[in-house]
């Protein structure tokens, strides 16, 4: 397994372009923790604080597709350093104004999630052209979603540390120059310089026009839903047993059980299509999460979190193959992009169900969302199956640089 990875990341420029990526999208892991900090440190109390939280976020949700498309359209080169800039000004204007007037801090805090550079949705549009081979770039895409456990576990504790070092003040701009650093290792790149969309049909609804992509971001909806809600029971079930790091124990597992799941699943080549195995790895996700329910003491429950998380990279590195088939000529950061938002709106839903049902009842009621979210995706694959189906026609490059082409999943109907 371990070799595996070697030679994919020996692959000329692959290093760096993933490496840059990861560190761009560092803010996206610091950014809640720094502004909810730095508005506390301010005086702000925790209505206002959590509100231009959520408003970064719904900014970000916004503004990926947007940029994905403008990428789309234009290259990666520009469109992505400008945004890095203005978002980095944005976290920078936040620190300066601080909490009022309040109309100036939300217009910061909106800068900062609006404009941040589409680098998730970029990387994987270049995986097709550095690897050439479709079971390669399973792997790459399973790496992929593997190294964000990394990032939502070090994001929060480089905040820490910022803090702890420098100030509130110095966490958030330091988060708006880290991306930027990352954007420009990652864009100066030469296959990113020259990557170009294929043609494509001018449409206002752009990747959305695939009903099979529709029904993946329904998919991965739901499983945002089930990773937002283990973030806040974690947190009531260490309020129920002892607080101190319970909670952080937790979570940690539950990384490292969707790291390891990661690169299991992308170490070997499975049988079937994406669009076949999605359905068996969304069940095994589901199921994983059920036993959460039983919250028993902290060793079984840190065996349990490390279960549960064994199906999340899988689920969204097989559903990175299936946007890369199913996305329309033209279109592919865009369809990517739209992925991160599906996924951040079932992150903030799964989040907000959890926090009440752990109010109202205890930590295994929270979980019980977890468990929902996941059968709800399952249930979207029952339901729109028939929108996934296998043509012999061969699928364009989705840019001017990629290599070979791979079958198309094609849409039964468009919408």
């Amino acid at each position: 397994m371990a070799h595996g990875y070697r030679s994919l990341l020996g692959t000329r420029h692959a290093a760096r372009l993933l490496g840059g990526a990861l560190i761009g999208r560092l803010p996206h892991g610091m950014s809640a923790l720094g502004i909810m900090m730095f508005l506390r440190s301010e005086g702000a109390g925790y209505g206002l604080s959590g509100a231009l939280t959520a408003l970064f976020g719904a900014s970000v949700a916004v503004g990926q597709p947007l940029l994905g498309r403008a990428v789309d359209r234009r290259g990666q080169t520009w469109v992505m350093i400008l945004g890095a800039l203005l978002s980095g000004a944005g976290f920078a204007l936040l620190a300066v104004v601080g909490r009022e007037p309040v109309p100036l801090a939300a217009a910061a805090v909106v800068l900062a999630g609006l404009a941040a550079p589409p680098l998730e949705g970029g990387m994987r549009a270049l995986w097709p052209e550095l690897l050439r081979s479709e079971e390669r770039l399973q792997a790459a895409y399973a790496l992929d979603a593997a190294a964000q456990q990394i990032l939502f576990a070090s994001g929060p504790l480089l905040v820490t540390f910022l803090i702890a070092v420098g100030s509130e003040e110095v966490a958030l701009i330091a988060t708006g120059l880290i991306g930027v650093a990352g954007t420009l290792v990652m864009v100066t790149a030469a296959p990113s310089r020259r990557w170009r969309a294929a043609p494509r049909t001018a449409h206002w609804l752009g990747a959305l026009r695939s009903s099979p992509l529709l029904v993946l971001l329904g998919v991965i909806l739901f499983v945002g839903v089930s990773l937002g809600s283990v973030s806040v029971s974690a947190v009531a079930y260490g309020d129920e047993h002892g607080a101190g790091p319970v909670s952080a124990w937790v979570l940690a597992a539950n990384s490292l059980g969707a790291l390891m799941g990661g690169l299991l699943y992308g170490s070997r080549v499975w049988p079937g299509t994406p669009e076949q195995r999605l359905r068996p790895l969304t069940t095994g996700l589901a199921l994983c999460y059920l036993p959460l329910m039983l919250t028993p003491g902290l060793p079984w429950m840190i065996l349990l979190a490390a279960l549960s998380g064994m199906f999340f990279a899988p689920v969204l590195a097989c559903g990175f193959v299936v946007v890369d088939r199913v996305a329309p000529s033209g279109t592919v950061t865009e369809a990517f992009s739209w992925l991160v938002t599906a996924l951040g709106v079932g992150v903030a839903a799964g989040t907000a169900m959890a926090g009440s049902a752990a109010q109202y009842g205890a930590s295994g009621t929270g979980f019980a969302v977890a468990g929902g979210g996941g059968f709800l995706a399952v249930a979207v694959l029952l339901l729109c199956g028939r929108f996934f189906v296998v043509t012999n026609r061969l699928l364009g490059p989705q840019s001017e640089t990629v290599g070979p082409s791979v079958p198309e999943v094609t849409a039964v109907s468009e919408v």
